[in-house]
C-alpha cells in the first residue's frame, strides 16, 4: 500500500505528508530533549551493541532525527563512531549533492566543487563533510567523504569512472576490504547505495542506466577545474525498485544484523558477503533490486 501510495498520490500530496511528519518529529525530539536524550556513552554502546569493532572500515547511511535526540546533535554521533572505529579504523559517509534523480539534478548543468557542494545526505553527512581531515571523492553524482588511514585509498580513485560503483569506486573497494554498511534509521529502499555494485560487477541484463552520457564539471581540492563523463541511472527502471525486498535475503545468508540505535531501527551489512550473495543470487535466480523474487518469481 505505501509503495501504491508514493508512486500514485500527486506532488503536493507528497510534499504536504512529508512536512507534516517533520513537524510532528520536531515536537517529539523537543520533547525528549527536556528529558536529556541520548549521550555519546550511550551511542557508544549501541554501535558495539550492533557489532561495528575497532578497526572496521564502515559506510554510514543516517538519519539524525531518527535516533531521537541527542545531546550534542551530529557531532556527537560522529565522534562516537570514530571513537568505537579507533585510530585503525576509517570512517565513510556518502555526500551526494542531489537530494533527488541525479538525471535532474546533471540536466542543471551544475559545478561540483568538492570543497564547497554540501552534501544533500543529511546533516551527519554534511557535518562529517565539514571537519577537519575528512577526504572527499572527486565524483558529481556519488562523492563520499572519508576519514581515518584508509581516507585516500577509498576515495582516491573516483573520479573518471564512466559509472558510480565499479570497482574503483568507494563503494566496491569496501566490499573489497570487507568493509561494514551501517543503515542508521535508514532503509534499504531510501540509502540502498551499495546495491548498486551488483550492476557494475557483472555484464547486467537490465538497462539501468540513461543512454545519454553527462559531461559533468568538477573542481577538485586544490581549485583545479575538471571535467569528466558519467552515467545516471533511467528513471523509469528506478521506478521498479524495491530494495527493501532483498532484506530477508540477506538475513537469512548471514550478510544483514538488525538492531536499534536509540529510536533508530538499523542495519549492519557485511558489505562483502552482501556482494557475494547478490552476485551468487543473480547467477542462480536472476534476483536483483528490480527482481526481488527471481526472474519469474520463484522465490515470492
Amino acid at each position: 500500500m505505501k509503495r501504491f501510495l508514493l508512486k500514485y498520490s500527486p506532488e503536493w500530496a507528497l510534499h504536504l505528508a512529508k512536512q507534516l511528519r517533520k513537524r510532528f518529529r520536531r515536537k517529539e525530539l523537543q520533547r525528549q530533549a527536556a528529558t536529556g536524550g541520548m549521550d555519546a556513552a550511550a551511542l557508544e554502546k549501541a554501535f558495539r551493541d550492533i557489532g561495528i569493532r575497532e578497526g572496521d572500515a564502515l559506510l554510514v547511511h543516517s538519519s539524525l532525527s531518527k535516533i531521537g535526540y541527542v545531546q550534542g546533535g551530529s557531532e556527537t554521533v560522529i565522534r562516537s563512531l570514530m571513537h568505537v572505529l579507533g585510530p585503525e579504523g576509517t570512517l565513510l559517509m556518502p555526500s551526494f549533492p542531489a537530494a533527488g534523480r541525479n538525471k535532474d539534478y546533471l540536466e542543471s548543468e551544475p559545478v561540483f566543487d568538492v570543497r564547497n557542494t554540501p552534501s544533500a545526505m543529511g546533516i551527519i553527512s554534511e557535518t562529517f563533510r565539514k571537519m577537519p581531515g575528512v577526504k572527499r571523492s572527486l565524483h558529481p553524482t556519488d562523492a563520499v567523504c572519508a576519514a581515518g588511514p584508509l581516507a585516500g585509498f577509498f576515495t582516491a580513485s573516483h573520479f573518471g569512472r564512466i559509472t558510480p560503483y565499479d570497482e574503483a569506486s568507494p563503494f566496491r573497494k569496501l566490499a573489497e576490504r570487507r568493509g561494514k554498511i551501517l543503515m542508521l534509521g535508514t532503509t534499504l529502499n531510501g540509502a540502498g547505495t551499495s546495491l548498486h555494485t551488483l550492476e557494475d560487477a557483472v555484464d547486467f541484463r537490465y538497462p539501468v542506466y540513461d543512454e545519454k552520457i553527462y559531461e559533468a564539471v568538477l573542481i577538485d581540492e586544490r581549485g583545479k577545474r575538471h571535467s569528466m563523463k558519467t552515467k545516471v541511472h533511467n528513471p523509469q527502471y528506478s521506478a521498479r525498485r524495491n530494495c527493501d525486498a532483498l532484506k530477508p535475503i540477506f538475513e537469512k545468508e548471514g550478510a544483514l544484523k538488525n538492531g536499534c540505535i536509540g529510536q533508530a531501527a538499523s542495519m549492519l551489512i557485511d558489505a562483502h558477503k552482501m556482494l557475494e550473495v547478490m552476485l551468487r543470487y543473480y547467477r542462480e535466480h536472476g534476483v536483483t533490486m528490480y527482481t526481488p523474487y527471481g526472474n519469474k518469481n520463484q522465490l515470492a
